[in-house]
């Protein structure tokens, strides 16, 4: 496996440096991470054994492998501290929201004749247990053999969707997004059986506990989720009438409405 080395190390690049260390696929003395905050570097070197450096060049020069984890606004600062450390074979893995091959291939030239070599993921929060939802597009420079090894990775710290990158606006609302909304969710599910007589950190076990095990049902039988609702709703009963009053109160329209306006959000960001 080759060097890796991270420009940023918060919490979504913490997550997936764990996934990559606990499986085994790579040491944790060849992962190097780059961050200004001592705080951050002393306790991503305390929780995974890698190396950190306050220098993001030194985090360049020394990786094949370059993950940039900070927010899109540094992409220009960064560039400018990292871009002349750069090598024309390196890859580069951007989780910069918004920002897309083309601006990377522009901030990141390369010498005539050679294409930069860009993955671009979208991986959402769950990553930090594990359950992570990634999307992977690359540039047409990068070889088969070394997107594979991208998406193998992303596997450390959950499952991974090859997604042309057209899609990845819907990608950033649907699974990039969508945990904001889920918590949303579980929040007023608890706060319905609260009102109900229910003790509240009950409730969000027991919510919580009831998403979880919906989805896990949904991906093991791969069945069509409209046909595990009918499962769930028996005439005349409770599941019938709970779903009567989410109707008239617009709930499937204001989701499908959430991910479109997030979608759109993040086409502006670029």
């Amino acid at each position: 496996m080759k060097k890796i080395g991270f420009i940023g190390c918060g919490n979504m690049a913490s997550a997936i440096i764990g996934g990559i260390v606990g499986s085994g696929k790579v040491e944790a003395d060849e992962i190097i991470a780059a961050d200004p905050l001592a705080e951050t570097r002393e306790r991503a070197s305390a929780t995974h054994g890698i190396h950190v450096t306050a220098d993001n060049a030194e985090a360049a020069r020394s990786s094949e492998i370059l993950f940039l984890a900070v927010k899109p606004q540094m992409l220009d600062l960064v560039a400018d501290q990292i871009r002349d450390s750069l090598r024309d074979e390196q890859l580069i893995v951007s989780i910069l929201a918004g920002v897309s091959i083309r601006k990377l291939e522009e901030t990141f030239p390369t010498e005539p004749g050679a294409l930069r070599r860009i993955v671009r993921l979208m991986p959402n929060t769950p990553a930090l247990v594990g359950a992570g939802m990634t999307a992977a597009c690359c540039s047409i420079s990068v070889p088969v053999d070394d997107f594979e090894e991208i998406c193998g990775l992303c596997e450390s710290f959950g499952k991974v969707e090859v997604v042309p990158e057209r899609l990845f606006d819907a990608v950033t609302a649907l699974s990039g997004s969508s945990p904001a909304t889920v918590f949303v969710l579980l929040e007023a599910l608890a706060d319905g059986a609260v009102a109900c007589g229910m003790p509240r950190q009950q409730a969000y076990r027991m919510a919580a506990q009831t998403v979880l095990g919906s989805a896990r049902l949904m991906q093991e039988t791969g069945r069509h989720p409209g046909v595990l609702k009918d499962m769930v709703t028996s005439p005349a009963g409770t599941t019938a009438e709970g779903l009567r009053v989410l109707e008239k109160c617009g709930f499937r329209s204001a989701v499908i409405e959430s991910v479109e306006a997030a979608a759109l959000r993040s086409s502006q960001l670029a």
